[in-house]
């Protein structure tokens, strides 16, 4: 899952889940405008394993963040391939006061700089811990029919769709999108699980189902060395104050 090749960053000249677009208007009397994106709602589940008492999540290759990712390498890079051009730059000038316009060391430096190319990094840069979810673009599905079928595809345990406890909907990527996800709660036992889960081949998903110890959420929640939604986050939280006494077990850290 983390052999990751042949990348390519092209235009996006269409897509089926992206529609951007700029929006102006006048606030208080000041003209502004901002760009956004209509996308599908969503919904997400936090599965609880009653058996072995254990979230299920999912481990998944995102593209975006593998991308943002690699930019955040290329920036020291960048940064310190400038620093060695000024240094030369700085350097040559002593030797031969005069340089011709046009040509200074620092536009010189800026040149040099945006050339350098850093290494690939692995393809495990671009993995997230989530939970389960989808897109809501079924118009004949409730949200709780939409939830019930991700969490079999996803994680192969099966859900009556009465079994699922809507926590609460929230809207995501603010900055970006204005799209809604309602997120639920389902308790789950090996008794439900009826097939390895791991996504629709099909619809191109290749995912990993992730068991969390319940005693374990709440680190594994604050580690920031773990790649993780905030959703995830979110709703530890949310069972840690709603749920963990039922079953006497700290999930303190």
């Amino acid at each position: 899952m983390e052999q990751i090749n042949d990348i390519q960053v092209v235009p996006c000249t269409n897509s089926n889940y992206l529609k951007p677009f700029r929006v102006q208007y006048s606030q208080n009397g000041t003209k502004k405008s901002w760009d956004f994106m209509r996308t599908h709602d969503s919904v997400s589940v936090l599965i609880f394993n009653t058996t072995s008492h254990c979230f299920i999540l999912v481990k998944q290759f995102r593209p975006a963040v593998y991308m943002c990712e690699w930019e955040r390498t290329k920036e020291p890079a960048v940064q310190a391939a400038a620093g060695e051009e000024e240094e030369g730059a700085a350097a040559a000038a002593t030797a031969i006061p005069e340089t011709p316009i046009g040509e200074t060391p620092q536009e010189e430096a800026v040149a040099t700089a945006e050339g350098v190319k850093t290494p690939q990094p692995p393809g495990s840069a671009g993995m997230t811990y989530e939970l389960c979810a989808g897109l809501v673009d079924k118009a004949d599905l409730s949200l709780e029919e939409i939830a019930r079928q991700e969490v079999l595809e996803e994680c192969g345990y099966d859900v009556p769709v009465t079994k699922l406890r809507r926590i609460t909907s929230y809207s995501s990527g603010v900055g970006v999108t204005g799209a809604k996800q309602t997120m639920f709660y389902a308790e789950v036992s090996d008794e439900n699980r009826v097939g390895k889960g791991g996504g629709v081949p099909q619809e191109g998903e290749l995912i990993e189902v992730v068991k969390v110890p319940l005693h374990e959420a709440m680190t594994f929640a604050y580690d920031e060395s773990i790649p993780k939604t905030m959703s995830v986050i979110f709703s530890f939280i949310w069972f840690h104050n709603n749920m963990s006494p039922k079953y006497k077990i700290s999930t303190n850290v």
